[in-house]
């Protein structure tokens, strides 16, 4: 008799057969062996062995019932989890709580990854509509310029070299715009490759401090170190990449600090295996609110006057990548009406 594991009524008039027929096959031999009066000993052991043979048959049809009513399901799932190696899971056998916790990790699983997609497509769309808008300005701004010079303007000694120059600065900030995306997508799909070395990031500050000087005087704002740096601090990094973060960071200092006296201080301290660098102003601050998006492409606190300020808009993604892509950390920190400080690490050499 073949048992049908698909429908529980079946199996269970099935089972209950299989053991009717070892009832009467046992009831049988007693007779015939005992000429009708079976032996006390003789049907205790009889019995016994009935009982075994109906558990191990109870607990086969049950298992292979079980079996077959989630092998599909378990097939699925295992299919959808295949190892980086290709092979498949041994379904047959699996116990429920296993097949039950299988589950539960993959809906876990499954549940994230919708989230994250959700998450990526508003990013994605947010990502586009600041991309179009920030280009949108140049690209109006030269065409006003150039329709304004076609009309006579190019003939007209007061306007010309004027509109000309400002062309200039909107193709600027397009081209700055444009390599700062390309930056950001070197960095994130790894074609950027890192040039580690061992310098003195103390005398590589100093370079920096002197590149901005002329601007940080220009907006009478003070650049100074938190303490007596007289010895060298090695440091095991990209010195250019390095370089470019403490531009921006300390560039954002002087363009958010104070205006009227815009101070920015910049301290190392020494944390075991690491160097931790900090970058502090005494600006307006940032809201609390604002934080956590700091670091996004095209985010701005404040959008008017960060435009008036100049920049892409890129430049703080572009500093998270850089410390990023060094295996370090940076995180920013404020106070209203206080300051704004950013801090990253670098390895020690």
């Amino acid at each position: 008799m073949k048992l049908n594991y698909s429908d529980p009524n079946k199996l269970a008039i099935s089972t209950a057969l299989i053991v009717a027929a070892f009832a009467v096959v046992a009831n049988i031999l007693i007779t015939y062996f005992t000429a009708g009066k079976p032996a006390l000993p003789l049907v205790i052991i009889i019995n016994l062995l009935l009982s075994v043979v109906a558990y191990f048959t109870f607990r086969f049809t049950l298992e292979k019932f079980i079996y077959e009513k989630i092998k599909i399901i378990y097939k699925t799932i295992s299919n959808l989890k295949l190892p980086k190696d290709g092979s498949r899971p041994a379904i047959k056998g699996a116990a429920l709580d296993k097949v039950n916790q299988e589950v539960i990790e993959w809906s876990e699983t499954k549940k994230k990854e919708i989230e994250e997609l959700k998450k990526m497509a508003k990013y994605r769309r947010e990502f586009l509509g600041n991309v179009s808008h920030e280009l949108k300005t140049p690209i109006f701004n030269i065409q006003g310029y150039v329709l304004t010079l076609l009309d006579g303007g190019l003939e007209d000694p007061t306007i010309n070299k004027e509109y000309l120059l400002r062309t200039e600065k909107s193709i600027n900030r397009m081209i700055a715009i444009v390599e700062d995306l390309e930056t950001i997508s070197h960095l994130e799909s790894s074609e950027l490759m890192l040039n580690v070395s061992r310098f003195d990031i103390i005398s590589l500050t100093r370079d920096v401090i002197e590149f901005l000087e002329i601007k940080s005087k220009k907006r009478n704002k003070a650049i100074f170190f938190g303490g007596n740096y007289d010895k060298p601090v090695y440091v095991s990094a990209d010195k250019e990449r390095i370089r470019q973060v403490l531009i921006n960071l300390i560039d954002n200092s002087i363009k958010y600090g104070n205006p009227e006296n815009g101070k920015t201080k910049i301290s190392f301290f020494d944390m075991d295996e690491n160097v931790l660098a900090e970058i502090t102003d005494n600006g307006n601050g940032i809201d609390a609110a604002d934080l956590p998006r700091v670091f996004e492409r095209f985010y701005r606190t404040d959008k008017g006057r960060s435009r008036e300020q100049g920049g892409t808009g890129l430049g703080l993604a572009i500093v998270k990548h850089i410390i990023e892509a060094h295996d370090q950390t940076i995180n920013v920190r404020s106070t209203i009406g206080v300051g704004t400080t950013f801090a990253f690490t670098v390895k020690k050499a």
